[in-house]
């Protein structure tokens, strides 16, 4: 089952497939094999109900979640992964805080990871390294791209612009958007000329690549409540320092 915070409308459609990088299910090429003993380790603590990360449909990010949940389930792949998405990797925080959710998958590009790893609530239970799927410059080719186009993008992925902007456009404006999928939508809804969008985000509104495509190889960390954390805080309470 797939979810979504901000479009449960969405929660019927099947899951994005694994991009041409995306590793095999058991993930026995992951470098040097510490993805492998950090995934056992979760699978044997840790077992995932419900993995939550940055949406919508078509991000890079649904992709990795959807690949954790393949490795968590031993690679099964006639269960569905329960993934669901939100509209910013914040809220998929606050809901892995409140329970909601049982992991939390973020790519370590993220500007703001460090808050993630910051907090004494949540601790990092895994990491394993996933290509992207293929990132490009995409249009809608009823709409007429001006000479000086509004480029849509998150903002992580930024320095791609620059690589694959096709020479025609020399000049070009940035607009930050919440993920790469949402960038390929403001195309799709005009306030936008191009997007940097991945392909399955691309395919999803319609656009077409007007450049060369290429991949990212991300480190993903996987985060989960901090159990520890909250015995000792719950001992703190219950037994509440002797007299001195």
């Amino acid at each position: 089952m797939l979810t979504t915070a901000a479009s449960d409308h969405l929660a019927a459609e099947p899951r994005v497939p694994a991009g041409p990088g995306a590793r095999p299910a058991g993930g026995a090429d992951l470098p040097g094999g510490t993805g492998d003993l950090l995934t056992r380790e979760i699978i044997r603590h840790r077992p995932a109900r419900l993995i939550g990360t940055l949406g919508p449909q078509g991000t890079s990010s649904e992709e990795a979640a959807g690949f954790l949940w393949d490795r968590l389930h031993g690679g099964a792949p006639e269960r569905e992964p329960q993934v669901r998405l939100y509209d910013t990797y914040e809220q998929a925080g606050n809901a892995l805080r409140s329970g909601e959710i049982s992991h939390v998958v973020i790519a370590n590009a993220y500007a703001r990871i460090n808050e993630f790893y910051m907090d004494t609530r949540i601790a990092l239970a895994a990491a394993f390294v996933l290509e992207t799927p293929p990132y490009g410059i995409a249009r809608d080719l009823d709409h007429q791209v001006p000479a000086v186009p509004v480029v849509a993008t998150h903002p992580a992925p930024v320095p791609l612009v620059d690589q694959l902007l096709p020479a025609l456009y020399p000049a070009r404006t940035i607009t930050l958007t919440p993920s790469t999928s949402a960038a390929a939508r403001a195309v799709r809804e005009r306030t936008a000329d191009l997007a940097l969008t991945t392909e399955p985000a691309a395919d999803r509104y319609g656009l077409r690549f007007i450049s060369r495509t290429r991949t990212i190889q991300m480190v993903w960390s996987v985060f989960v409540t901090d159990d520890a954390q909250q015995h000792r805080a719950h001992r703190t309470r219950r037994d509440p320092p002797g007299p001195r």
